[in-house]
């Protein structure tokens, strides 16, 4: 299966399996009402998470601007932060777990180092299959010269 199919497979059937699966055993073992008011209660607190640290990634990235440095670390935080609030207001305990890992300021940096990795080895793999054999001078067109002189 190629990469692309396998990411598919794995957000709209393996996930949603895996999270009813949780929401069954949790509730099994709290009960079906605490299980839907824990859901609600990490969903709350979720959107309070996203919006006081999408804040602060507000902030440092305008900080960033202004004094002209580029802006690389907050914007990853801003894109982590964006992910990790979607999966928070998804209904279920594992993505729940994952976003908040992907919000709180001392989880998020090795999210980063992991984003960047993968952005830059997915860069230089595209570069290098669009890299051209040594001492070519380009695609060759072939053609005929017409001089508009004559």
């Amino acid at each position: 299966m190629s990469r692309p199919w396998g990411l598919l497979v794995a957000a709209f059937v393996i996930v949603p399996i895996v999270e009813i699966y949780v929401i069954i055993q949790v509730g099994q073992v709290i009960g079906p009402w605490w299980t839907i008011l824990l859901l609600i209660a990490d969903s709350v607190f979720g959107a309070w998470l996203v919006k006081h640290e999408g804040r602060r990634a507000w902030t440092a990235l305008t900080t960033a601007l202004e004094s002209g440095r580029m802006p690389a670390k907050e914007l990853a935080d801003g894109g982590l932060i964006l992910v990790g609030g979607t999966l928070m207001v998804s209904p279920g305990f594992v993505t729940d777990v994952a976003g908040i890992l992907l919000i709180l300021p001392f989880t998020r940096p090795l999210a980063r180092r992991v984003l960047t990795r993968v952005v830059t080895r997915r860069f230089l793999e595209a570069r290098s299959s669009r890299r051209e054999p040594p001492g070519s001078q380009g695609p060759v067109v072939r053609g005929e010269v017409v001089d508009d002189d004559t």
